[in-house]
């Protein structure tokens, strides 16, 4: 969602559009054009169809936006993060950070872009009681006013990860306590309603009903993969509650001189040692110069192994984001993600105590669940 075209921010939220959401954009366009504003208003010329059409699908693109912002509103009222809104080809997706602190903060963030939703439908409602004389102002806000009303009430199908099924599941919190026991019941309803949405789906392409059939189809896939994915998060929270960086970090890692090429490091180093992060220390006493990995190597192209020094090609002190070893593994875990960076050095004030990889992550991870803690 971060690959988006940026179009600004708001509320210092970043703003993207998503490749795929020009795909709705079309579609929505051709539905009012086609077929939409000439069964409802025949007294329109193509060529207005057309132009109402982009006007109305750019309004609905703006009313998702408004629908994301109303939940980002209540995430920054309750100080969790958000770091980004993004329309795609589903809507939207506010891609908030943290879970928030209580249930009722859940609450508030959840129902915030329904209600918003409503509220656009309540004001489009208004417009089209207003100017139903004027076919130029009617034909849009008609269509507005039941498309919002219509996305406030499919996003509180308690589906998790639907608005709905963040709404169960603060109410669920609320009444045990446990935001993880609370994921795992929305989730669980959430994979439910996805095959339901998937079988009707199926059932609609054998009715003969292709196109709905199978865009309900891809909905009710889209929803499984995100209440399995969320299933699977709160998972990965349980086993790594209460463990910290030191438990999991490398211990052991190796040291390069900046002044080494990259063509040495490959063939003196990892090919030999099997090592696949380094730090680079000689021209640093008291701290890391800087970090250097597998993927960084990689950024340059091959040719240029033999007169590209460390230095030119590692992660600079400045840049690098620590952690001490006493930081729980999930918050050392949302600070790579936040930064979006694959290791971290832990540091005890300027002394390098070990390395920390999303892939030792994943081996503990592994090698907990096959020990069956």
């Amino acid at each position: 969602m971060n690959n988006g075209f940026y179009i600004g921010k708001i509320w210092g939220i970043p703003i993207r559009l998503h490749l795929s959401w020009f795909v709705i954009f079309a579609l929505v366009t051709w539905s009012l054009a086609a077929g939409y504003f000439p069964q409802e208003y025949e007294e329109l010329s193509i060529t207005s169809r057309w132009f109402l059409g982009a006007i109305t699908s750019l309004l609905f693109a703006v009313s998702v936006l408004l629908h994301e912002l109303g939940h980002s509103y209540f995430a920054l009222k309750s100080e969790v993060p958000v770091s980004g809104v993004t329309l795609f080809i589903f809507g939207g997706i506010a891609q908030i950070q943290k879970e928030p602190k209580t249930a009722r903060d859940e609450f508030r963030i959840a129902i915030a872009g329904p209600a918003t939703s409503l509220l656009l439908a309540g004001i489009f409602g208004v417009i089209w009681l207003l100017d139903r004389s004027v076919v130029y102002l009617a034909a849009p806000s008609a269509w507005l006013a039941r498309i919002n009303f219509m996305l406030a009430a499919f996003n509180l199908i308690p589906g998790y990860p639907l608005d709905g099924g963040r709404v169960l599941r603060s109410l669920v919190w609320g009444k045990t306590k446990s935001l993880e026991r609370a994921t795992r019941v929305a989730a669980t309803v959430g994979q439910g309603v996805a095959f339901i949405f998937i079988a009707i789906g199926v059932f609609m392409i054998f009715s003969g009903n292709l196109f709905n059939g199978l865009w309900l189809a891809f909905i009710g896939w889209f929803l499984q993969n995100a209440a399995a994915s969320s299933l699977s998060q709160s998972t990965l929270q349980r086993s790594l509650k209460g463990v910290l960086v030191s438990q999991v970090m490398n211990k052991s890692f190796g040291t390069v001189s900046s002044r080494m090429t990259l063509e040495e490091l490959v063939e003196n180093q990892i090919l030999s040692g099997g090592e696949r992060i380094f730090l680079v220390t000689d021209d640093c006493p008291d701290e890391p110069c800087g970090m250097i990995a597998i993927k960084d190597l990689k950024a340059v192209p091959r040719s240029d192994w033999a007169r590209t020094r460390v230095k030119d090609a590692m992660i600079p002190r400045e840049k690098l984001h620590a952690v001490s070893p006493g930081t729980e593994l999930l918050d050392a875990l949302h600070k790579m993600d936040d930064f979006n960076v694959a290791q971290v050095p832990v540091m005890e004030g300027n002394t390098v105590k070990g390395i920390l990889s999303r892939e030792q992550i994943l081996h503990y991870v592994r090698l907990r669940s096959e020990i069956g803690v």
